[in-house]
């Protein structure tokens, strides 16, 4: 056998296995990289996918199948009018709690998923719809998930007045968010520099 030759399969299996670390390395910044956008993209949700999916690998993936198939819906936006519509509705509805508690949170759940099929999103299973919603409103589906729980409780005849009034106000945080409400801008009345909300 030459001599020359083994100093050369030495380097050439050196170099191989010096790229082949690179590769590894490379591999893992980039892994690094997608976990710590995912995280920061789902927050919460990230989290109680790992807890949910087994790990951290099967959440990322879960995720990122849900990112790929809202990319692929058609979400609106809302009229101005149906976006008063909407806004009128909760009102009235927010207005009968006294009255009816259970009812309300029954008609809650029922605006909720009706503003959501009016923005697009598709009227899957519950968990599907929560999935659909944690791409864009990563930092209220947990209240969804919250007052779900609250109606299913109270479908049961468990759930007391106050667990109502939080199902409510989880509804209510979804529900602006999907509305797309923003705080009134300030105004400014003329010739007095004092700020109102129009």
């Amino acid at each position: 056998m030459n001599t020359n030759a083994i100093p050369t399969l030495t380097l050439i299996f050196a170099v191989l296995l010096i790229a082949l670390g690179i590769a590894v390395v490379v591999w893992f910044v980039i892994q690094k990289q997608r976990s710590a956008k995912l995280k920061q993209r789902f927050g919460p949700e990230y989290d109680r996918a790992v807890i949910d999916f087994g790990g951290r690998t099967r959440a990322e993936a879960e995720l990122l199948k849900r990112e790929q198939r809202v990319a692929r819906l058609k979400i609106v936006s809302l009229t101005p009018a149906d976006a008063a519509r909407f806004s009128q509705a909760w009102s009235t509805l927010q207005g009968r709690f006294i009255d009816s508690p259970k009812g309300v949170v029954v008609e809650a759940d029922q605006l909720v998923r009706e503003l959501m099929e009016k923005r697009g999103y598709p009227m899957g299973d519950f968990e599907r719809r929560a999935a659909d919603i944690s791409v864009d409103y990563p930092g209220v589906v947990s209240n969804y998930r919250a007052a779900q729980v609250i109606a299913t409780r109270d479908a049961s005849g468990e759930a007391d007045t106050e667990e109502l009034r939080k199902a409510v106000i989880h509804y209510r945080t979804l529900f602006d968010e999907l509305l797309e409400a923003k705080p009134a801008a300030p105004t400014v009345t003329a010739g007095r520099g004092i700020p109102v909300h129009s």
